[in-house]
């Protein structure tokens, strides 16, 4: 996949574009993404137009906790057999632009769109005047062909971003992952701990999430990890480890059940599941490698039941 971030000087031919924020890759996100990827037979290439920062974020001073970062986003639509995603930079310029402009200089120009494929309140350009309406009425001029997403509910609600959110914030991991059509995950590279759980005899996994990156709340999750394209059912804890020191950031830090090898510097993914429990500060060692068994039989139990 070709990765086009923070520059504007390219040119594409004959695209099949999706537009958005794509925050999360939703089940709604799914609908134009599948899309764009069946035009692939027809000689196109798939385009994901996104944005390189969050658009709320130029105008605020509050940095918004994405589902996914940039690096996660990347990562899983290299798997989707995506052909170019495209990070826009998003200037004052850019959010000044008019919304006849945008089609002509970026649609057009610069990523040659065959197909746009939108959700059904997709809004661009300056002040937001960019409408599908806009849209269609410009197909004719350009020749491009214009299919829009009415938004996916469940159980009589919008899928949406925020919903997730939200969601995931109250540790409703189950009904996130619904919405998200598959597992919520932290990807990131493998780094050195302090290898407390090793000294336990429950060696894990540590990664440290981006500082941006939203989280659910503190505790023990049933999670799978993904390695190599290989996954392995566990148990994750995140938090800050009060019982043995608080640590400066929050960390991810997984339990692979019958795993041992050395994966220091390898990317994977930790997809969670379901909340065990929220993270206590325990009175003494003991008491903590006791409930670490606790969970660990928790997960084995868990995926003993629920298909991974």
């Amino acid at each position: 996949m070709e990765y086009i971030t923070g520059r504007t000087d390219f040119k594409l031919h004959n695209s099949a574009v999706s537009l958005g924020k794509f925050d999360g890759i939703h089940r709604g996100h799914q609908l134009l993404l599948n899309k764009i990827l069946e035009q692939k037979s027809k000689g196109y290439q798939a385009v994901m137009f996104t944005f390189m920062f969050h658009p709320n974020n130029l105008f605020s001073d509050k940095e918004i906790d994405t589902i996914y970062t940039e690096e996660e986003k990347r990562y899983l639509l290299e798997q989707s057999g995506l052909d170019v995603l495209v990070s826009y930079p998003f200037t004052e310029e850019t959010a000044s632009m008019e919304p006849e402009d945008f089609i002509k200089d970026v649609l057009i120009n610069k990523l040659d769109a065959r197909m746009i494929v939108v959700g059904s309140d997709f809004r661009f350009g300056h002040k937001r005047r960019g409408n599908v309406a806009l849209l269609q009425s410009m197909s004719g001029t350009y020749g491009y062909e214009l299919v829009v997403f009415d938004k996916m509910k469940l159980e009589d609600q919008v899928i949406s971003s925020t919903y997730i959110r939200n969601e995931l914030l109250e540790g409703h991991i189950e009904k996130a992952n619904s919405m998200l059509g598959r597992p919520f995950s932290i990807i990131g590279e493998v780094q050195h701990g302090r290898k407390i759980g090793r000294t336990l005899g429950f060696p894990t996994t540590n990664l440290i999430p981006a500082e941006h990156k939203l989280l659910p709340p503190n505790g023990v999750y049933a999670s799978i990890t993904i390695i190599n394209g290989k996954k392995y059912p566990g148990v994750t804890n995140i938090g800050f480890n009060p019982t043995v020191g608080t640590t400066p950031e929050p960390r991810v830090e997984t339990y692979i059940i019958d795993f041992d090898s050395d994966l220091y510097g390898t990317t994977i993914e930790v997809c969670l599941y379901s909340l065990e429990r929220r993270e206590v500060k325990f009175h003494s060692l003991d008491e903590l490698k006791a409930q670490m068994q606790k969970d660990i039989t928790f997960g084995r139990e868990y995926f003993a039941k629920v298909s991974y």
